[in-house]
């Protein structure tokens, strides 16, 4: 039934949101809080780190060389850290998590050599893989049937905000520091000192997370067998519900991680430029993910999903194709928008699918579907761009997308219509 104000009329918009958010919990906000800091120093790293690794003399490869060792052990011990979150507690999880991703930026900034940035992603990769698996089944474990969605997109709202204020400032810091060391600020020692601020925003993400409380499993949830049985149980249920976030990474790893490259060599903008189009292009996707739950809860989850990501495809096209900076940035901001609002509405979805001993394993699997892209295709882009320029890589990308909407659009948008049988957890909450 539809809730009712004292007047009798159904509440607003706004006040529905505003007391979805109310209620989130002493836990959730503290994530929140942590993942805003972390948020920011993970926004001027991403935009920094291939300008620092190509200011000491390397070239794309090896920066595609780096993303697919990191993201090819994310897929590795995606199952085993799944496991491990399990057992020492979400809690635990994100603090171990943070701190190798700090630890892991700290040591490529203190020896910039190919042998160490290859050993560093390794570690770079389990600490990601391990905060990204704990990430779902936290969100779940402390929020309630009707807040879920909001906390899942407010969650990944605010990452982004923040990633979009860490990359406006990261994108001024090369020059900062240029000023105070006198020396260029696209040279090696500009990037450090800019990464150096990033790292101790990283440390200070820690603080929310040690205020935590650490929710236990009961001993059955935490068994090692209780995950393989569902698999053992479920397999079609399950596959359905990875296939197209693995479609989907195959096509993001073609060019996401080569965004800032791609401005710079094909549009030829600045350090500064570019961190303040990725700036915008994160508070534009914040704003979109933060709308993401009320729409939702008005259409549908799987019908938001594939609505907002079949309207990304032409702005897509326009971004890889059209020769014209402005085009792109405004196609750009669209695309990222409208495909990646969707991503937490999705993750609700596939979690309230799954009872409460294979939330981990589930989130691992969509982890190790997340990252086999990453681990594959930016060795194939990096390539690609090298020899035939960025064309290649987008039109791969824009068939891969078209394929995961179609799947999301055939096993469940159509199913629902024919039944209700897939949109109904498989355990209850």
């Amino acid at each position: 039934m539809e809730p009712q104000t004292a007047e009798g009329r159904p509440p607003s918009a706004l006040k529905n949101y505003m007391e979805r958010v109310r209620a989130f919990s002493t836990n959730a906000r503290l994530y929140l809080l942590s993942i805003m800091i972390f948020g920011a120093a993970m926004g001027t790293y991403q935009l920094l780190f291939n300008f620092y690794v190509l200011s000491l003399g390397y070239n794309q490869a090896v920066l595609g060389n780096l993303v697919t060792i990191r993201s090819a052990t994310s897929l590795i011990v995606a199952l085993p850290m799944g496991y491990l979150t399990d057992r020492i507690g979400r809690k635990n999880a994100f603090f171990f998590g943070n701190l190798g991703v700090a630890l892991a930026v700290l040591g490529m900034v203190l020896k910039p050599v190919t042998p160490v940035f290859s050993v560093l992603n390794v570690l770079l990769g389990v600490a990601q893989s391990l905060s990204a698996v704990a990430m779902g089944p936290f969100l779940m474990e402390n929020s309630g049937e009707q807040e879920r969605t909001y906390l899942f997109s407010f969650a990944s709202g605010m990452r982004m905000t923040a990633t979009s204020i860490g990359e406006w400032v990261g994108g001024y810091l090369p020059t900062f520091f240029a000023g105070v060391l006198v020396v260029s600020a696209v040279s090696t020692d500009a990037y450090k000192w800019a990464l150096g601020a990033a790292i101790i925003l990283m440390a200070l993400s820690l603080i929310p997370v040690l205020m935590m409380s650490n929710v236990r499993l009961p001993q059955a949830a935490r068994s090692v067998f209780a995950p393989i049985s569902y698999m053992r149980d479920n397999p079609g249920r399950l596959s359905r519900l990875i296939l197209p976030t693995l479609v989907t990474s195959i096509g993001a790893g073609m060019i996401m991680p080569f965004m800032n490259v791609f401005f710079r060599n094909v549009h030829h903008q600045s350090d500064t430029t570019i961190g303040v189009l990725f700036a915008w292009g994160s508070l534009a996707m914040g704003l979109g993910l933060l709308v993401a739950p009320a729409l939702a809860e008005r259409f549908g989850k799987i019908e938001v999903v594939v609505a907002t990501q079949a309207l990304s495809i032409p702005f897509l096209a326009l971004l890889g194709f059209a020769p014209w900076f402005e085009v792109s940035v405004v196609a750009y901001y669209f695309r990222l928008t409208l495909m990646n609002m969707s991503g937490p509405v999705y993750s609700t979805f596939v979690m309230e699918r799954v009872g409460i001993e294979s939330r981990a394993m589930i989130a691992s699997l969509t982890s190790m579907a997340s990252n086999f892209g990453w681990a594959l295709s930016p060795l194939i882009s990096g390539y690609l761009q090298v020899n035939y320029g960025f064309k290649p890589a987008f039109a791969v990308t824009i068939v891969t997308y078209i394929i995961a909407i179609w799947m999301y659009y055939a096993w469940f948008w159509k199913t629902k219509r024919g039944s209700a049988e897939e949109l109904v957890p498989i355990m209850p909450q």
